[in-house]
């Protein structure tokens, strides 16, 4: 595929041991503050949610409680659940902030993110035939993807994949591109579809059965509100996360040029496939901080109230190597992952479509995807060929 920068060995590897300092330094100065942080929002996210809960079953105070449902399962999914099962607080010792054994209110069960996401995603990013998150396996988001007639829909089935995003999610594992491909059966995979059963049936009897019923006369309404509060953070973690990863200006990676890559070439494409989004704190806090998509990449294991901490010398780094930062507010960023889901419901005219400054990656220099250096289950995915040990938090 085609980069929009090229550096030499030398660059590369001088570049990732520059990011390798910005993540040492945040290493050396987490503590206490951070423990705290991360427990204030599980504490408010716990208030939101009775709160929430509470007030839906009381008519008129419906649209409060609808919003602080909403809001609630946003942050247990994004800021708290995400987090925490990529091992960001792992060093606390916290059985609470244990991201093996961490479980989020949403119907993915947390066993199978934590490998299609923590390791399949963090570890291919965006390398077509390997990053099964470009596109979900439904929908066309890469050029280099070959287009097929069902490829049409793609508007109605993102509209679709959008609303239902926790069940979208939730199959993910199931891997059913493979399976309409013949490449696997559905009985290969009638383990996985068990798993996804029993937590998407927990769900469901939870949010539509159990507590509509405590609600006695004002069933209805609590059904409703649930539903709502769904559809809301379905909505929002879809636009969060495909504006983080499908922008203009996003990078895509074939097998071939990303084989053996050393830890610089690493980084390099975690950047060039990445997007952030630009916003105050709150909004920062409510999109998981997975505004600062980039940092994430780079460091999926860092805290990450500190990528904001660390945007302006990721950013710098950048500006010194040629690499584009790729950053800018929702509304553009999604308008323009809108225009290209609806243009590669077509077929991609080459010619016209071929990115400028063509050089490829650099020659690799070792291979971080290796166990040996590239760690991911259970506790989430690493960056490579880096000291995993983390401190104590301070008393």
């Amino acid at each position: 595929m085609r980069t929009p920068v090229s550096l030499s060995p030398e660059q590369i590897e001088e570049f990732g041991r520059e990011l390798d300092a910005v993540r040492d330094t945040v290493i050396a100065d987490l503590g206490q503050i951070d423990v705290d942080y991360i427990r204030r929002v599980i504490k408010t996210q716990r208030g939101m949610e009775v709160a929430g809960r509470a007030l839906l079953m009381f008519p008129p105070a419906w649209p409060v409680g609808t919003a602080l449902l909403a809001v609630s399962k946003i942050l247990d999914n994004m800021e708290i659940g995400h987090n925490v099962m990529h091992g960001q607080y792992e060093w606390t010792g916290d059985p609470a902030l244990c991201g093996r054994t961490f479980e989020w209110d949403t119907a993915c069960p947390s066993t199978h993110w934590r490998h299609s996401h923590n390791f399949v995603h963090h570890t291919y990013t965006n390398i077509v035939g390997l990053d099964r998150d470009i596109g979900y396996g439904i929908l066309r988001m890469s050029e280099d993807q070959p287009w097929r007639p069902h490829h049409l829909g793609n508007p109605v089935r993102a509209f679709l994949l959008m609303v239902l995003f926790q069940y979208g999610v939730a199959l993910h594992e199931m891997e059913t591109d493979r399976i309409r491909a013949g490449e696997i059966s559905l009985s290969d995979k009638r383990e996985v579809l068990g798993q996804i059963w029993v937590k998407t049936r927990r769900q469901v009897v939870k949010d539509y059965v159990a507590f509509p019923l405590l609600a006695g006369p004002f069933a209805p309404a609590v059904f409703v509100g649930n539903l709502t509060a769904n559809l809301v953070r379905n909505i929002w973690a879809f636009a969060i996360i495909f504006c983080g990863h499908f922008p203009a200006g996003t990078a895509e990676f074939s097998i071939e040029e990303t084989r053996d890559e050393s830890r610089g070439q690493w980084y390099f494409r975690q950047i060039l496939g990445s997007a952030n989004l630009t916003g105050g704190r709150l909004f920062h806090v409510l999109s998981g901080n997975l505004s600062h998509q980039i940092e994430h990449h780079l460091f999926p294991d860092l805290p990450a109230r500190r990528y904001a901490e660390i945007a302006p010398q990721v950013r710098d780094i950048c500006r010194r190597y040629g690499l584009p930062y790729n950053s800018g507010p929702l509304h553009r960023q999604f308008g323009s992952v809108v225009r290209k889901i609806v243009r590669l419901a077509l077929p991609t005219r080459r010619a016209s479509s071929a990115a400028p400054n063509t050089e490829k990656m650099p020659p690799t220099m070792g291979n971080p995807h290796d166990n040996s250096t590239f760690v991911s289950a259970p506790c989430g995915i690493q960056s490579p060929d880096v000291d995993r040990r983390m401190p104590v938090a301070s008393r």
